[in-house]
């Protein structure tokens, strides 16, 4: 196709074809999760007394997949360094070539992924405990109660029993949550998108477009049974409704259209420069169609269940993986919530870290999710917000807008 790269220049930067073949799958291989809990926290001090509701320390508590459970944390920005603390972005960084991601992600290092600077922690002073329930990896299933279809995963209970305790030791106000991307496959499709990319010269937009649409229905059902089942626990453990919110959230797009690439896609600079092998057209689809859609249908679910939405479509505009508005960390461009990506890249040469970190917000995004909770718990409990960042500031610049 014309706008594609030529024969001429088919050679990696970095690597050969094969070996980007081998990348790409073990991405895949590896379970990296999107749409983005081992031994969570139960209560924010010490103690076993059990509080009723409305008395003991306030607690907001976030539940569901990836997105909102920190992976990715480990990052400030994307650098190609692959040394020491990388141009500052390693947040694991021990000294001389030793890292520990426990320093990032505590026990769950490898698993569940909670992270220090995930939304509910980087969320304020909006209730004394932060309570994050919420698992890389995660679907619907996981979410709901043992006694009604919920599952285990990764060593832990469902995550509506561990909130029964939770509701039992806390004053819970706030319970926000996200869900249905790992559902509705968004690991596949970044993989199928890529390989796309990097293999077989086509585009990918179409075939997963069918398929999301297949799976949609069935999805949201479990978004809204996952809100139900939420319900369900608070009443149990004697929270009237209005004694809370529940926030559900949708999904910010990890990477830009592509107009507002900074790589060009004729070469090889995409995947082994800035760690986004997609083409233009299918970048197009997903920021533009893919992520609006899923936005579209949760505010669906929200309005029927009468929860809060918060919009996050647009919240990493400019600040995604390649975008021309963003720069790498280097050494003349340090790591910088102002400057720098809000996203992890899919590390090409596979030396930094995990693959099941890739295409999640990083540690800079991830304190912006927590400025979009806190602006949203001062909205009203029905509403629907979009939360936006201000181009060229930090997590202070997030705004609310209504939601579309």
């Amino acid at each position: 196709m014309a706008d594609r790269r030529s024969s001429a220049v088919i050679g990696f930067r970095n690597a050969s074809k094969d070996r980007a073949r081998s990348r790409v799958r073990r991405l895949a291989g590896a379970g990296m999760v999107l749409p983005l809990a081992a031994g969570a926290l139960v209560a924010g001090s010490a103690g076993t007394s059990v509080a009723s509701p409305g008395t003991g320390p306030t607690a907001v508590v976030s539940m569901g997949d990836s997105y909102i459970s920190g992976e990715a944390g480990r990052w400030k920005g994307n650098s190609l360094t692959n040394s020491g603390n990388r141009t500052g972005t390693d947040r694991a960084w021990v000294s001389g070539s030793t890292y520990d991601p426990a320093k990032v992600y505590g026990s769950t290092a490898g698993g569940c992924h909670r992270s220090d600077s995930a939304e509910v922690k980087s969320a304020g002073a909006i209730a004394d405990v932060a309570v994050n329930l919420a698992c890389s990896g995660a679907t619907s299933e996981n979410v709901f109660r043992a006694s009604n279809g919920g599952v285990a995963f990764k060593g832990e209970a469902p995550q509506a029993d561990q909130l029964a305790t939770v509701a039992r030791a806390n004053n819970v106000k706030v319970i926000a949550l996200s869900i249905g991307g790992n559902d509705l496959g968004f690991a596949d499709i970044i993989k199928d998108c890529a390989l796309d990319f990097v293999l077989w010269n086509s585009y990918c937009y179409d075939d997963q477009q069918y398929g999301v649409d297949e799976k949609m229905d069935a999805v949201m059902a479990n978004v809204g049974k996952s809100v139900d089942e939420i319900r369900a626990v608070m009443r149990a453990a004697g929270y009237a409704d209005s004694a809370y919110r529940i926030v559900l959230q949708s999904y910010p797009s990890p990477i830009p259209r592509g107009a507002e690439n900074r790589y060009t896609q004729s070469d090889w600079s995409r995947l082994n420069t800035g760690g986004c092998p997609f083409w233009n057209r299918d970048s197009d689809w997903a920021r533009d169609s893919l992520v609006p859609q899923i936005a579209g249908r949760l505010k669906g679910v929200a309005a029927a269940k009468g929860v809060q939405f918060l919009d996050l479509r647009d919240m990493m505009q400019g600040r995604e993986v390649c975008a021309k508005a963003s720069k790498q960390v280097s050494s003349s461009a340090p790591a910088s919530a102002k400057t720098s990506e809000w996203a992890r890249w899919i590390d090409s040469s596979e030396t930094q870290g995990l693959v099941q970190e890739s295409m999640h917000p990083n540690h800079f995004g991830q304190l912006a999710l927590g400025r979009c909770l806190n602006l949203a718990v001062a909205q009203p409990a029905n509403s629907a917000s979009s939360c936006k960042n201000t181009a060229g500031a930090d997590q202070t610049g997030m705004f609310l807008t209504s939601a579309p």
